[in-house]
C-alpha cells in the first residue's frame, strides 16, 4: 500500500506544479503582462481593464471620496429634493416621487414628512423672494456648487486637472438639472405610474405578470441610463458612450441592489428606533448615501479604465524609462510636429500624435508636456476648442530654422529649476566644471543639422 502510495506521489506533485505554474503565469499577465500585449481582443480588452480598475481603486481612495460626497450631499439635500419636486411638480410625478421615498424608508414616514415640509419651505421661499427670482437663484446655486463638487471628483478619477470655464458650467449643469432628474423620476416613477395607468384601460389579469416583468425591466434600463448620463455628462472630459453604458449597467444593477437590500433592511430599524428615537432615519440616511456614492464612484472608475486602457500600454517601461530613450522619443515627436507644420498640414493633439508616431498616448503626453514647458511648442487655440486643453493642437512656437538638433537638446537638457542650492559650487567646484564641460560638449557635437531635414 505504501509502495503504491509512494508511485502517486510523483504524479501529484506535477499535477499541483503545474497548476500552480498555471496560475503563477496567469497572475503574471493579469498583474503586469496584459500591458505588453497589443492584440486587440476583447479578452485582452476586459484583462487590462479589469487590471486598471482594481490597481486604481486600490491607489485612489475611493471610500474617502464617497465619504466627502455624503457630507457635500447631506448639506444640499433639501435644496436637491426642492429642483425634484419642482421638476415632479411640472411633470405631474411629484406624488410619484413621494410614494417612491416612503417605499424606500417604510418605517420613517414621519421624517419624510418633515423633510417635505422643508421642501415646500424652501420652494416657497425661491418663488416669493423679496426680490423676483432671487430665491431661485440661491436654490440653484446650491445645486450647482453640489454638481461642481461631483465634477472635481469625477475629474480626479478621470485624471483631469481641470474644471469647466464658467460658461459651460451654466450651460452643461442646466442639461444635468433636466436630463439626469427625469430619468430619476421615470426610473422610480414609472412602475406606479404605468401599472395603474394601464391596468385602468386593460383590465385583464392574465397581462398583470407580463407588465409588471416589463415594468421592472423599464425601470431598471432608465437606472442604467441615469447612470451611463451621469458618467458621460458630469466629468470634463469626451467620454464615449459604449464606455458609459458599459459602467452605467454595471452601477445601475448595483445601485438596484443596493435598493432592494436598503429596502428589506428597513425592518430591522427598530434598534436603531431604541438607540436614536426619531433621528434613526439620520444613519440610516448617511449609509445608503455612502455605498450609494461609492457605487457612483467605482462605475466613474470603471468607465474611466475602459476608456484609457491605450493610455498604461507598456506601463512598468514607461514608469522606468531612460533619459536616452525619452530624448529619442522627444525628438521623434517633435520631427512630426515640425514636418506637418512645413507641409502646412493640419496640427495634431495628444492623440492624433499618439496614432501617427505608434507610441502610447501616456508616454507622448509624457514627452509634449516637456516641450510645451521648455516652449518649443504651443497650443492652437480657436472658439471651437478653447474647453478642451488636451485636445488641442500643438505647432511649432519659433521658426523651424531654429529647430537644429543641438538647439533642441541643449533646451530640453538645460530646462527647470537650477542654481538654488546655497554654496553648492564653492564646495564642488570640481564637480560643477565637468558638468558645465559635458554640456558644452554636448551642445558642440551635437549636429547643427535642422531636425525638421532628417
Amino acid at each position: 500500500m505504501k509502495k503504491g502510495n509512494n508511485q502517486s506521489d510523483p504524479g501529484q506533485k506535477g499535477i499541483i506544479d503545474r497548476i500552480k505554474e498555471k496560475a503563477m503565469s496567469w497572475w503574471e499577465y493579469g498583474s503586469d503582462g496584459v500591458w505588453s500585449d497589443h492584440r486587440d481582443t476583447l479578452k485582452v480588452k476586459t484583462v487590462k481593464t479589469l487590471n486598471l480598475t482594481v490597481r486604481t481603486f486600490l491607489n485612489s481612495d475611493l471610500q474617502s471620496k464617497a465619504c466627502a460626497m455624503t457630507y457635500r450631499t447631506m448639506l444640499a439635500v433639501v435644496p436637491a429634493l426642492a429642483l425634484l419636486f419642482a421638476i415632479g411638480r411640472g411633470f405631474g410625478f411629484q406624488n410619484i416621487l413621494q410614494n417612491q421615498l416612503y417605499n424606500y424608508f417604510p418605517s420613517q414616514h414621519r421624517a419624510l414628512e418633515m423633510a417635505f415640509s422643508f421642501v415646500d419651505s424652501c420652494l416657497a421661499q425661491a418663488s416669493e423672494g423679496i426680490f423676483v427670482g432671487v430665491g431661485l437663484v440661491f436654490l440653484l446655486w446650491t445645486i450647482v456648487s453640489l454638481l461642481s463638487s461631483v465634477e472635481e471628483t469625477f475629474n480626479q478619477v478621470w485624471g483631469v486637472p481641470y474644471e469647466r470655464s464658467f460658461f459651460r458650467k451654466m450651460t452643461d449643469y442646466l442639461a444635468i438639472c433636466i436630463i439626469l432628474p427625469v430619468l430619476m423620476i421615470c426610473s422610480g416613477g414609472l412602475q406606479i405610474f404605468m401599472s395603474t395607468t394601464i391596468q385602468r384601460l386593460l383590465p385583464f389579469d392574465f397581462l398583470s405578470p407580463v407588465l409588471g416583468f416589463s415594468l421592472d425591466v423599464a425601470s431598471i434600463v432608465f437606472t442604467w441610463l441615469f447612470f451611463a448620463g451621469a458618467y458621460m455628462l458630469i466629468p470634463n472630459a469626451k467620454v464615449r458612450f459604449k464606455n458609459a453604458i458599459l459602467a452605467g449597467v454595471l452601477a445601475g444593477t448595483a445601485f438596484q441592489l443596493l435598493q432592494w437590500l436598503f429596502i428589506n433592511g428597513q425592518m430591522g430599524v427598530a434598534k436603531y428606533n431604541a438607540i436614536y428615537g426619531s433621528f434613526s432615519f439620520l444613519p440610516l440616511m448617511l449609509l445608503w448615501m455612502q455605498f450609494s456614492w461609492l457605487i457612483t464612484l467605482a462605475g466613474a472608475l470603471i468607465c474611466s479604465s475602459a476608456q484609457n486602457i491605450s493610455m498604461f500600454s507598456f506601463d512598468r517601461q514607461i514608469r522606468n524609462i531612460s533619459a536616452d530613450y525619452t530624448r529619442k522619443v522627444t525628438l521623434s515627436v517633435l520631427y512630426v510636429i515640425l514636418k506637418r507644420f512645413r507641409d502646412r498640414q493640419t496640427p495634431m493633439n495628444t492623440e492624433q500624435l499618439s496614432v501617427s508616431c505608434g507610441i502610447p498616448i501616456r508616454l507622448v503626453r509624457l514627452v509634449t508636456d516637456r516641450l510645451l514647458a521648455c516652449g518649443l511648442v504651443i497650443r492652437v487655440i480657436t472658439d471651437n476648442n478653447m474647453d478642451d486643453r488636451d485636445e488641442l493642437p500643438m505647432q511649432p512656437s519659433m521658426s523651424i530654422e531654429q529647430y537644429t538638433i543641438a538647439n533642441v537638446i541643449t533646451t530640453l537638457h538645460t530646462y527647470g529649476e537650477k542654481d538654488f542650492i546655497p554654496d553648492l559650487e564653492k564646495k564642488f567646484p570640481q564637480v560643477m566644471q565637468q558638468c558645465d564641460r559635458l554640456t558644452e560638449s554636448v551642445r558642440k557635437s551635437t549636429s547643427d543639422t535642422l531636425l525638421v531635414n532628417l
